[in-house]
């Protein structure tokens, strides 16, 4: 209810629609609707089978965790900017999103969706006869999906990191982001805004060649580690402790992984495309592994 308020309260009377050409899409954009486009398939499957609870909490995840915690926050820095035509493009996709989330609840939730849907602008007389979600080819797009795992997973870095230092969301600090690859390199650049908004940096630095500081809350992500300068608020032996603590975590979910993936039944009857995901995540915590065991290292050297 308190999202649809934000999205009608924030769209113009004129507004469009239909979505933007595609080619004007920003990552933001690219990832909600391939989300939604995952969405809309799952759910779809599970309404079809009988699973409505099932179907009920791919919704909530969806519309929670993706368009209220990420797509909402991220819109307000276009919705609130001076860049008109990004404006109205944001305005555009945030009503078609929450189009077709109201009629993907319909069939559970049917009054309140009707309600919200006849307050906003729409197409049609009733949502009662509107036409159901379908899926669209052109929304898929895992590289999207990837790069704004990758940006989220940055920014929760940098929040956790502030809370277990007490450094509140209000106070400037520096951030800087050593990159390991092109692509996140160029991910995080190209959405500085966000890491702005998102993190709120005194200085930020991305590049490949930062040398981790001495006194330094680190974080290691996928493709990049992050470093916060926060001499006058962290004692080495406790960051070291902090990041030996991550390690186990991170040797724990190694271990699961080559566990399942060394199951020649779980290899030989799950969908390639779940081997592969697995595969792929292994990988990754194999990678940050490496780094955090490294960076306690650094640290061991500096006492």
């Amino acid at each position: 209810w308190n999202a649809s308020r934000f999205v009608i309260m924030n769209l113009d009377s004129d507004v469009e629609l239909s979505l933007p050409e595609a080619s004007e899409w920003q990552l933001a954009d690219k990832w909600i609707l391939s989300r939604l486009n995952d969405t809309v398939r799952d759910v779809t499957r599970l309404f079809d089978s009988f699973e409505f609870g099932e179907a009920g909490r791919a919704l909530y995840n969806f519309i929670w965790n993706d368009f209220c915690d990420w797509y909402i926050e991220m819109a307000k820095e276009n919705l609130t900017g001076e860049d008109e035509k990004l404006k109205k493009n944001t305005q555009r996709i945030l009503r078609y999103v929450l189009d077709q989330i109201l009629r993907l609840m319909h069939p559970i939730m049917p009054f309140v969706t009707e309600k919200i849907w006849l307050s906003m602008p729409h197409d049609g007389a009733s949502l009662v006869v509107a036409k159901y979600p379908v899926e669209h080819a052109e929304f898929d797009n895992q590289v999207a999906e990837k790069d704004m795992d990758n940006l989220i997973e940055l920014i929760k870095a940098v929040r956790n990191s502030r809370s277990e230092v007490n450094a509140p969301m209000s106070s400037a600090i520096d951030i800087l982001i050593k990159t390991k690859d092109d692509d996140t390199r160029k991910v995080f650049e190209n959405n500085v805004d966000y890491i702005n908004r998102f993190c709120h940096p005194k200085r930020l630095e991305i590049a490949a060649d930062i040398e981790a500081p001495k006194l330094a809350m680190t974080s290691v992500i996928t493709g990049a580690e992050v470093y916060l300068p926060l001499a006058d608020l962290i004692d080495l032996n406790e960051e070291i402790s902090r990041l030996q603590k991550e390690a186990k975590k991170l040797e724990s979910e190694v271990t699961r992984g080559e566990k399942k993936l060394g199951n020649e039944k779980f290899v030989a009857n799950a969908p390639e495309a779940v081997v592969a995901k697995e595969k792929e995540k292994l990988a990754n915590y194999k990678q940050q592994l490496a780094a955090t065991e490294s960076r306690i290292e650094e640290l061991k050297a500096e006492i």
